[in-house]
């Protein structure tokens, strides 16, 4: 069977913007993210909703700048391309440190990245990411108080 040129290019162009997401989390370099979601993106983020790119920058930007460093890794990815749309799942782990926090330096989060993502003119977007938590460990106080788990 000839394998479908595009279709694993599709492919490749979607994994590769789940990674460039974490690597727009971790450098800090939050407008990146405008190339990344659509304007329009809708996102639930730690349980937080957000409507429009604005809104995701800055629940992302709050939440992130306080800490030290933070390390986002994202795997067994999932694409399924139809066209100009297409979905994506992926499991996440995130590592969160703020030195000289009461109880331990890091909060470890792991769960899903589930998204719908479409084909721009300027490639692959995000139109639509929720975050599911499916556990974390370490100290929940290194994470800004929204973010902490069961609330």
């Amino acid at each position: 069977m000839k394998p479908d040129i595009q279709a694993l290019a599709d492919e490749q162009a979607v994994i590769n913007l789940a990674s460039r997401y974490c690597w727009a989390l971790d450098t800090q370099e939050f407008e990146e993210l405008r190339n990344i979601f659509t304007p329009d993106a809708f996102a639930i983020l730690g349980g937080t909703q957000c409507y429009g790119i604005d809104a995701i920058i800055q629940r992302i930007s709050s939440a992130l700048t306080r800490l030290d460093v933070s390390h986002h890794l994202v795997g067994s990815h999932v694409v399924t391309v139809d066209g100009d749309r297409a979905t994506h799942q992926c499991y996440l782990q995130a590592q969160h440190v703020l030195q000289g926090t009461e109880g331990g330096d890091l909060w470890m989060v792991a769960g899903t990245y589930d998204d719908k993502m479409v084909r721009t003119p300027d490639g692959w977007r995000i139109s639509q990411r929720i975050l599911s938590r499916v556990w974390t460990e370490g100290n929940p106080d290194v994470a800004a108080p929204d973010l902490r788990p069961n609330q």
